[in-house]
């Protein structure tokens, strides 16, 4: 989503320099420059419309993702536990280990 939004604002960003550069570009006398320019303009508008569209669509689709949010949730939870029996695990051995001398590996 956060990518989306950045080639959102990119898309605003090309549409906004070519607009100025149509203007500069006639200033200039330069027809075919300025209607290379206006061609970039027509597509940067495109990318904008078509981005901001799908954005908008996006909060739609992810309202029934809550349940499979929450079961995500669950199984971060239960491998966070599982890691720290591990770790836990880890610690007694190398307590064992110190105890009766032996190098720990």
């Amino acid at each position: 989503m956060r990518r989306r939004k950045l080639w959102l604002v990119g898309a605003v960003l090309f549409t906004l320099v070519n607009l100025g550069s149509i203007v500069i570009a006639l200033r200039a006398g330069e027809g075919s420059h300025a209607g290379v320019h206006v061609g970039l303009t027509i597509v940067g508008a495109y990318a904008a419309w078509r981005l901001m569209r799908r954005s908008r669509a996006e909060p739609a689709a992810l309202e029934g993702s809550g349940d499979r949010l929450e079961y995500l949730q669950e199984s971060v939870d239960a491998i966070a536990l599982e890691v720290e029996r591990i770790g836990e695990a880890q610690r007694f051995d190398a307590k064992l280990r110190q105890e009766r001398g032996e190098p720990s590996s």
